[in-house]
């Protein structure tokens, strides 16, 4: 018995098949192989074709077997993991109506923030766990105000791992997770928020059927199995966003789990047993995975934009050409912690919500020219972006988060033993780095849902911790090295 997970991304689409046998997957693989097209028409716009999507997982899928080398009839459910927040429209007959507009479009900014004004500030933490902001419910309004006709034409909305499914199913529904990403949902009444829909003028029968996270959506139609190449009438069973799903994927289940992810922008997600909101909006809370009016876990989301994408700038703009990460970390080995005295802030990658939505750009500063070598810079880098991190960790504490562990994948910045270390050091707590992936963790939960697994512990119990990074012994340089770069950050914030 197989499971097949895919995991539905902006840059491309990954797919993996599990032995359920073993819980180990024979197959991981990505497609395209060069990053897929966003549209830009217009600046701070970000558009895919969902359509696109689809096509990719075809070729995915067919990929997969090959590598897997498996009887594709023996796959026994599909599990999706995707990109949050973005809005795909379709009409009666199922068909797109407009691009999906994804998650890192910035147009719907100002209705978003109008809606929070016009309900009420703390009636949308109270309710919503959050400011409508740049979500899919605030995307939806921009289509109704700016394009209209297209409005008048929808038969349902949905996220893009809805639309998978459908493609997968015929069917249309769609998840509490899901909505809650969305801000479409409401903690109170554990119904889709009459207020928000009311607010800016949706319709209730907007929203598809509402189905558990963990259970049969759908079943896979003749025509979609004929295009992946497996037997039709398998469930799909699982779906969820890409954020709560690596960090079950990772094992992140229970209150007072935490996991993380150094990619290009930085996330630390960890989650609480119940309802909980920032007041002062610089993190976002969702439904976890295991979301039930009973168990109310919540997943509370922080994201950092100017993560990853500062040490690949330094790679590419500052290291000799052909510089791997694995040399920089050589070349580092010998600069002391805080880089001696040279500091960089990494918020060069847009508005950072942390930051209250200020846009304040990376900063280089205590730069020495007769002192500072390019290792310096390379070690200040990775620093900054670890002070990031706790910075936000911080944040999630004074919620009550009390955050003094992490689990992490292998594939991403918490490669570095210096950018874990610092993390570690200043939490006072281990890093765990695991290995697995957001699509072998989708193949896991569907797995759970047929019966296969127990639990979803059980389910989430077959990858190995591949390394553990502990609190060094002298944390009071790390303390003062993070003190001096919040330091700098305060002072540039009340500029």
């Amino acid at each position: 018995m197989y499971f097949l997970g895919f995991d539905i991304g902006s840059s491309s689409i990954k797919a993996a098949i599990l032995d359920g046998a073993t819980n180990t997957p024979v197959a991981i693989v990505n497609y395209p192989e060069k990053e897929m097209t966003i549209s830009s028409p217009q600046p701070g716009w970000a558009e895919q074709n969902p359509e696109s999507w689809w096509d990719n997982l075809v070729l995915a899928t067919q990929k997969a077997i090959k590598e897997a080398d498996i009887n594709p009839q023996l796959i026994e459910g599909i599990g999706i993991s995707y990109q949050m927040h973005g809005l795909v429209i379709v009409d009666k007959d199922l068909y797109v109506l407009r691009p999906s507009i994804i998650w890192c479009d910035s147009r719907a900014v100002g209705i978003g923030e109008k809606a929070f004004d016009t309900i009420g500030h703390q009636q949308c933490f109270e309710h919503l766990l959050n400011s409508p902001g740049n979500f899919t419910a605030s995307k939806l309004k921009w289509v109704k105000e700016n394009e209209p006709e297209i409005y008048s034409k929808i038969y349902k909305i949905m996220l893009p791992g809805d639309f998978i499914a459908m493609k997968l199913t015929g069917d249309l529904n769609t998840t509490i997770p899901g909505l809650s990403e969305g801000i479409l949902w409401d903690f109170t009444t554990n119904t889709p928020s009459q207020e928000l829909l009311q607010n800016m003028g949706f319709d209730q029968d907007l929203i598809p059927e509402i189905r558990p996270t963990f259970s049969v959506q759908g079943l896979v139609t003749e025509k979609a199995a004929n295009q992946l190449g497996i037997k039709k009438g398998i469930p799909v069973g699982y779906r969820a966003g890409d954020q709560p799903n690596n960090a079950m994927s990772l094992g992140v289940l229970q209150a007072g789990e935490v996991a993380g992810t150094g990619g290009t922008s930085g996330v630390v997600y960890g989650v609480h047993q119940e309802p909980l909101y920032d007041a002062q909006n610089r993190v976002n809370s969702f439904a976890h995975v295991n979301y039930t009016e009973e168990t109310p876990n919540i997943g509370v989301l922080l994201c950092i934009n100017g993560s990853g994408i500062q040490y690949r700038w330094i790679n590419q703009e500052v290291a000799p050409k052909g510089t791997s990460y694995t040399d920089m970390e050589s070349a580092i080995s010998g600069i002391p912690i805080g880089s001696d005295g040279l500091r960089m802030l990494p918020f060069g990658n847009g508005a950072e919500r942390i930051l209250a939505n200020k846009d304040i750009g990376s900063h280089i500063s205590g730069l020495q020219f007769n002192r500072h070598t390019k290792e310096h810079l390379y070690r200040a880098s990775l620093e900054g972006i670890a002070f990031s991190f706790n910075y936000g960790i911080e944040i999630m504490n004074e919620m009550g988060m009390n955050i003094s562990s992490m689990r992490v994948g292998n594939d991403n910045l918490f490669q570095s033993g210096i950018f874990s270390e610092t993390i570690a050091t200043l939490m006072q707590g281990n890093i765990e780095m695991v290995e697995t992936t957001g699509a072998v963790g989708a193949a896991r939960a569907v797995g759970k849902t047929v019966g296969h697994f127990n639990s979803l512990k059980e389910a989430m119990s077959g990858d190995k911790i591949l390394k553990t990074y502990e609190p060094q012994s002298n944390k009071e340089a790390y303390q003062l090295a993070y003190q001096q770069w919040r330091q700098d950050l305060e002072k540039i914030i009340s500029e």
